[in-house]
């Protein structure tokens, strides 16, 4: 993912994240743009919760 330059952007990503249904829980890493989730919710919403969010998905 791209966008996040700072720990505050890494806690936006997470909190959008985690106010999903079926996300038990999420972190991410500005310095490497890796975002890692647990739980079930669909890649979809995934994506979508990340981009409303402000960031872009790649890959």
């Amino acid at each position: 993912m791209s966008g996040m330059s700072c720990e505050g952007c890494e806690q936006n990503v997470v909190d959008s994240l985690e106010e999903l249904g079926g996300v038990n829980g999420a972190s991410a890493d500005n310095e490497t743009g890796v975002v890692r989730i647990e739980g079930e919710a669909s890649d979809e919403k995934l994506r979508a919760a990340i981009e409303e969010a402000g960031y872009e998905v790649n890959g």
